[in-house]
């Protein structure tokens, strides 16, 4: 094609779409090269042949059906893009397109354009501003160059084109645009043509066009996509993918560009909102733990170069499960919202909070001038949690365990300071509910002392290294056996006798407990059936059994006590439960349930650790327990006051008013259990009698007892 004139087939090859002409029958009577490229035929096997070449067979009966419907040739239709369309390509394959046929009347004949587009592509859309004192020159050149013809197929092939294309000269002036284009930038064409891009580009990305055209022009690439913003005129950012090829005379050279564009602002949204979906919390928004752990990476490099301090907080709500079990879910659920914006509260802009899983929440703290500034932090979110919060009516005091770690650019790994925040997190919860601890190297061989042990404690039942002691209860009055309670000892191969305040917790830590459980409940069943009654006694001696939370809320806890009793022959009323008040604090109405299951067996309940629960007296109205045992800081307290003998004495006088039996736990000296006798205490146990002796020494006991 020479300077200043344009045949159709020229404009036909510089489209960047696929391009065929037609005639009136649907015979293909031109290509052009991306045509050819896009189905895989030569243009020899396409020219000369009907369109309908192209529909794949499973397709041609919804073709013949639009034309019988239609009742006119093809030439005649204009079809929208159809996402469902395919191509029939010379391997067989099926390419999905988006199709156009644009029909036309040329010397009397009808034709039409039909195009397909590769709808995986994209497009684009080129901003500049022209030259205000080169505008007119340049319309007035490229104006002049068409004829009247080449206008005629201008208006076929660019300006009825549903795509949004534009025609721009070598210094990036608009000189054709189509109202696709225009309908994308909310602007007419004599608002556009004449200028450059600047006219409806997004200010941020002003010079990504000129830098597509300086690649171009400068023989470094022959085609380019890329995606910039444009600036639409009622305000609105539209993002735009544009697709844009040089048209070239014969001689190679540039004469101007071509470009389409395709709008993919809704696609941008909906990858953002699938981004910030796959890096937050669906329930509070807050960030989760892939995006936690990108900015702890971020903040540990921070440090490790510049210095400073940075700390991880680790937070885990107190008993919350609790608030699942007695109000439901969904108010579970409210309340980790709540508790969220509690604490987004006091979260620093440069700060991440988010969501670990369950009731626990990370924060990373950065910027930290000294290790107390992380204590201050730590404060800060405790006392967000002061203040109770009420859901439909229920008034609900939530309080949470901390753990806190502070690293500089020592630290060696972002993993080793998630987990030191974890262990000092345990030990926060060891100290009690509301706490926090900040991590020190100490308690690092602490967590794997306990781990270590928890592993060989999964192994002591099968070694035999767990056995069952009795310590007996006595009638204070008569100085009679009148029962023993059941205690779990560890005698560890390497490190002797452990005590059970050692390694009970840490079986309440995981499912450890129930193997526990049910193998110290099956002993003393099983050893409590061969006690025989001493001389003088009426009745064989009871065992009490110690039952954790988690062991009364499992689901098997009575079938195995009914078949404990069942096989050993142990009468139900010769076996006493004892439960503190955290066991029933985790759901009231399935403790009662499970109580009145055990009570109509026949077996008795002992309310352990009397008087130090907040809420004894009303648990005490609720359960009413057949046995009461009055705590052992109650009967051997570390220092004598009277205030201590007065809340002793209430104790007694409450239970025998209430018809229950009081055991007192702890008697150490002669005059503790005269004072217990004077107050009308009737069973008491410990060391002033007897320490928990082995099974085989049981008989010893009940034969001769030596403090009578």
């Amino acid at each position: 094609m020479k300077e200043g004139s344009l045949s159709w087939s020229d404009l036909l090859e510089a489209l960047p779409d696929g391009t065929a002409l037609l005639d009136e029958h649907g015979k293909i009577f031109h290509v052009n090269e991306m045509l050819t490229t896009l189905t895989g035929y030569s243009s020899q096997e396409l020219i000369g042949q009907n369109v309908t070449m192209l529909v794949p067979p499973r397709l041609k009966a919804r073709e013949d059906e639009a034309r019988r419907k239609d009742g006119r040739d093809p030439s005649d239709r204009l079809w929208s893009s159809d996402q469902d369309l395919t191509v029939l390509c010379h391997d067989g394959s099926e390419l999905p397109v988006d199709f156009s046929l644009s029909p036309i009347t040329f010397e009397g004949r009808s034709w039409a354009v039909a195009s397909i587009r590769d709808n995986s592509a994209t497009r684009a859309l080129e901003r500049a501003r022209r030259d205000a004192e080169t505008r007119a020159v340049e319309i007035e050149k490229l104006a002049a160059a068409a004829t009247a013809q080449s206008e005629q197929r201008f208006r076929l092939a660019f300006e009825d084109n549903m795509a949004p294309m534009v025609f721009t000269s070598k210094k990036g002036l608009l000189f054709a645009v189509n109202d696709a284009f225009c309908e994308i930038v909310g602007r007419t064409r004599e608002e556009l043509l004449g200028f450059d891009s600047k006219v409806f580009t997004f200010p941020d990305d002003i010079g990504v066009t000129e830098e597509v055209y300086r690649r171009i022009t400068s023989g470094e690439i022959d085609r380019i996509r890329y995606v910039k913003r444009f600036q639409h005129k009622d305000g609105r950012t539209v993002a735009a993918e544009v697709s844009m090829s040089p048209a070239r005379d014969e001689q190679g050279e540039t004469l101007y560009f071509v470009s389409s564009v395709r709008d993919i602002t809704e696609e941008r949204a909906l990858t953002a909102q699938l981004s910030h979906q796959a890096l937050h919390d669906p329930l509070t928004g807050l960030a989760n733990r892939a995006l936690f752990d990108d900015r702890l990476a971020q903040a540990h490099a921070r440090v490790a170069r510049q210095g400073g301090f940075g700390a991880v907080l680790i937070l885990d709500l107190d008993d919350f499960k609790t608030v699942n079990d007695t109000h439901g879910h969904l108010v579970g659920d409210q309340l980790l919202i709540a508790v969220s914006r509690r604490f987004e509260d006091v979260t620093r802009a440069s700060d991440t909070l988010c969501r670990f899983g369950g009731d626990e929440f990370l924060y990373l703290a950065e910027g930290l001038n000294s290790p107390e500034e992380a204590e201050i932090v730590a404060k800060r979110f405790l006392a967000t949690l002061v203040e109770p919060f009420t859901f439909a009516g229920a008034t609900i005091d939530q309080h949470a365990s901390l753990g806190v770690v502070v690293w500089d650019k020592t630290s060696k790994s972002t993993t080793e300071v998630v987990q030191s925040a974890d262990v000092a997190l345990y030990e926060a919860k060891r100290e009690g509910k509301g706490h926090y601890v900040v991590y020190s190297a100490g308690m690092h061989q602490q967590a794997v002392g306990r781990f270590t042990l928890a592993q060989e404690l999964e192994q002591a039942l099968a070694a035999s290294e767990l056995s069952m002691n009795y310590q007996p209860i006595i009638n204070l009055s008569t100085r009679d056996v009148v029962g023993f309670e059941a205690l779990m000892r560890w005698q560890h191969p390497d490190q002797g006798l452990i005590s059970p305040n050692v390694f009970i917790p840490l079986a309440e830590e995981s499912d450890l407990i129930l193997e526990l459980g049910f193998f110290a409940l099956n002993e003393a069943v099983a050893q409590a059936s061969t006690w025989k009654a001493a001389n003088g006694q009426s009745s064989q001696p009871f065992v009490t059994v110690n039952l954790s939370a988690h062991q009364f809320h499992d689901l098997g806890l009575v079938p195995m006590i009914e078949s404990a009793l069942q096989s050993s022959g142990l009468a139900p009323e010769d076996l006493v439960l004892e439960i503190t008040e955290s066991v029933t604090l985790h759901n009231v109405a399935e403790t009662m349930s499970v109580m009145e299951r055990l009570i109509h067996l026949g077996i008795g309940f002992a309310l352990d650790d009397f008087g130090t629960g907040y809420s004894s007296l009303s648990y005490l109205a609720l359960l009413r327990p057949r046995i009461i045992k009055i705590d052992q800081s109650f009967v051997s307290p570390a220092s004598e006051s009277i205030r201590n003998d007065t809340l002793l004495e209430a104790i007694v006088t409450l239970g025998n008013k209430l018809n229950m039996t009081m055991i007192a736990e702890g008697i150490e000296t002669k005059a503790q259990l005269e004072r217990l006798r004077f107050l009308g205490c009737e069973l008491g146990q410990g060391f002033y009698f007897s320490a928990a002796v082995p099974a085989e020494d049981v008989a010893d006991i009940l034969a001769d007892a030596p403090w009578r």
